[in-house]
């Protein structure tokens, strides 16, 4: 899956909210919980679209097709406020920061605590590293 992901509708947007909750599922079991009642070959359609987008994937268990998100949930939204971070900020995310404060969206507390999360991410992925170079360095 690349960063230039294309939108969503609302349908699709719903079917792939179930599947990053549930997944892997299948058409029916997408189908049973949606909102609305479609027929199993709609919902089939509309997880082909998925596919071709680039956000599922399937698996074949005997003649049923099993679908799951092609990324989390979390990559797939911190691609897309990427984009919106580049084209309405010029790539400056304290500038989002900064106006989500403004308009209420994040307090202080909110932000101490993402920092705070942000430190934690940053360490893991310290770590990962170190570890990858440690492995390579014995082969």
């Amino acid at each position: 899956m690349d960063d230039g992901l294309p939108g969503l509708g609302d349908l699709e947007r719903e079917v792939m909210q179930l599947v990053w909750a549930h997944g892997p599922v299948t058409a029916e079991a997408v189908r049973e919980q949606l909102s609305r009642r479609l027929k199993e070959s709609t919902v089939r359609t509309v997880l082909r679209r998925l596919e071709e987008k680039g956000y599922a994937r399937h698996t074949v268990d005997g003649r049923t097709y099993v679908y799951q998100a092609a990324e989390p949930r979390a990559r797939v939204a911190a691609k897309a406020v990427k984009r919106i971070v580049d084209w309405f900020c010029n790539g400056s995310v304290e500038e989002v920061l900064v106006g989500m404060v403004d308009n209420a969206m994040l307090d202080q507390k909110q932000l101490r605590e993402l920092a705070d999360q942000v430190a934690k991410a940053r360490e893991t992925n310290k770590e990962t590293n170190k570890a990858s170079k440690g492995r390579g360095a014995r082969k």
